[in-house]
């Protein structure tokens, strides 16, 4: 993929990618999938599952990180004609991206592309704090309610 290439090209310390769950999981067919499914609209759309992708940020390179990207709109704005473009991945963004490191044998690399790489990238202060992920049976809620509204999750709508 000519992202991962630039990336890859560029001097290193100046140029980094964040990379989000759907630029790993996701293509355009989620958006017609039986019907239009607008809550897995986002832009760009993507082309396709990007193999280059998973291969970057699973390699163990410091030029990739995490970065959610998280888009929650509310129901009604997503499921109109002019629906906003966001997809909201927030719940089970760590779920995914271990997902993604585990099916590529690449669990030990999982740390530094969620919590190393990118303040180290930036300058920033690594957090000390510690999160312990347990592999257990999942599912991710149809939907959250707030206050303005309900918003519909990543992988709610069938991919």
């Amino acid at each position: 993929m000519d992202a991962v290439r630039f990336v890859e090209s560029c001097e290193e310390g100046f140029v980094a990618a964040t990379v989000t769950p759907r630029h790993l999981l996701l293509n355009r067919n989620v958006l017609f999938q039986g019907r239009l499914q607008p809550h897995n609209r986002c832009l760009p759309v993507p082309k396709e599952k990007s193999t280059a992708i998973v291969s970057a940020v699973t390699s163990g390179s410091k030029r990739f990180f995490l970065g959610t990207d998280g888009a929650p709109h509310e129901r009604r704005r997503k499921e109109c004609p002019c629906g906003c473009a966001g997809i909201y991945n927030a719940p089970a963004a760590l779920a995914l991206y271990a997902k993604v490191f585990e099916e590529a044998g690449a669990l030990d690399k999982l740390e530094a592309f969620t919590s190393l790489n990118g303040p180290d990238f930036y300058g920033l202060p690594r957090n000390t704090s510690k999160i312990k992920l347990i592999k257990t049976s999942w599912k991710v809620p149809e939907s959250f309610s707030f206050s303005f509204g309900d918003i519909i999750p990543m992988l709610q709508v069938k991919h």
